[in-house]
């Protein structure tokens, strides 16, 4: 990361890097998870969506919507950040758009979980598909959360330069 040296940075500066990781995680979350919805939107157009039963109908209706909550939750920073331009929140804008994005990965992760869902149960039986959802989700559990705690554990202790709340 450029050479410097964490402990050089003020906490302006610091809140600053935050902001810029943070938006750049958010424009890779926002363009997958709205071509998702946009995808998903067109399903409910297609002939033999209508034949579907209701176990198909319910999944996409809950898969629709936890997209779109994600949607929302990504993009919610933006209209933060227009909303408090240079009223001095910066620390807050860092904090809360932190949790918005986390929980646009919950919604993200409920979203593909469903999608699969709904593109399996159609070429494989329902409990199969049922059983490789749980799969993908604990595949997803294990690299979004398990992987980053086993890293955390292993590193040596440091000063946190999250923001404060």
């Amino acid at each position: 990361m450029g050479g410097y040296r964490r402990e050089e940075e003020d906490s302006g500066e610091q809140l600053d890097r935050h902001w810029n990781e943070l938006l750049q995680e958010l424009r890779l979350a926002q363009t997958g998870t709205q071509i998702l919805f946009a995808f998903l939107l067109g399903i409910a157009f297609q002939n033999q969506f209508h034949s579907a039963d209701q176990f198909t109908h319910d999944v996409y209706a809950g898969t629709l919507v936890a997209s779109a909550f994600a949607v929302a939750l990504f993009l919610a920073p933006v209209s933060l950040h227009r909303i408090t331009y240079r009223r001095k929140v910066r620390d807050q804008l860092v904090v809360v758009s932190d949790r918005l994005a986390r929980a646009g990965l919950v919604f993200l992760v409920a979203a593909i979980g469903g999608g699969v869902l709904i593109a399996l149960d159609v070429v494989i039986s329902r409990p199969a598909a049922i059983i490789v959802v749980a799969v993908v989700l604990a595949w997803f559990v294990t690299f979004w959360l398990v992987v980053p705690a086993y890293v955390l554990a292993r590193s040596p202790e440091e000063a946190d330069d999250r923001p404060t709340e």
